[in-house]
């Protein structure tokens, strides 16, 4: 977990490199997550994917807020009321360029990175960390961006992105 977060650094839009995805995210590509600080100290979520069959725009507007502030890492979003869920920084790069979230019961994660791709050899330390902290690496599956890889069909990406150990 980590210890401190600069929020105003975390702060802005994240680009999905893959997860274990929650249902709303199924058949999603260009997956991208925007954090705005607002100034009651919540911060504004905003989710966006296109569907990969039609291209429909997809989003998803939330609220994130930490309640302990001893604690920063372990965040609560809400994107429907009642529901709250949990977001945690698992790890953050030093200079903010990619970001490993995951839920404490382990059931979902996300890399996310400033850009639509991730070094390969950061991918595979992310993905032994994730095996290592008992994650269901097996189940991640990497994002596509095909507005970002212009040329590229859909279809040029292995989804599955974590190897059998």
């Amino acid at each position: 977990m980590v210890q401190g977060v600069d929020l105003e650094r975390y702060a802005g839009t994240w680009y999905e490199i893959a997860s274990v995805p929650v249902s709303q995210q199924e058949n999603c590509v260009d997956t991208r997550a925007t954090y705005r600080l607002q100034e009651d100290g919540k911060i504004a979520v905003t989710n966006t994917c296109r569907d990969a069959e039609d291209g429909e725009l997809r989003e998803a507007e939330g609220v994130a807020t930490i309640p302990d502030p001893e604690e920063p890492a372990k965040l609560k979003v809400q994107f429907f009321w009642p529901f709250r869920g949990d977001y945690w920084i698992l790890a953050l790069d030093p200079d903010y360029e990619w970001a490993l979230v995951g839920t404490p019961d382990r059931d979902h994660v996300w890399i996310l990175a400033r850009t639509a791709r991730l070094d390969e050899a950061i991918m595979t330390r992310l993905i032994e960390r994730l095996r290592r902290d008992g994650y269901p690496v097996e189940r991640l599956r990497r994002t596509e961006h095909p507005s970002v890889s212009a040329g590229r069909p859909l279809g040029a990406f292995p989804r599955d992105v974590a190897p059998s150990p």
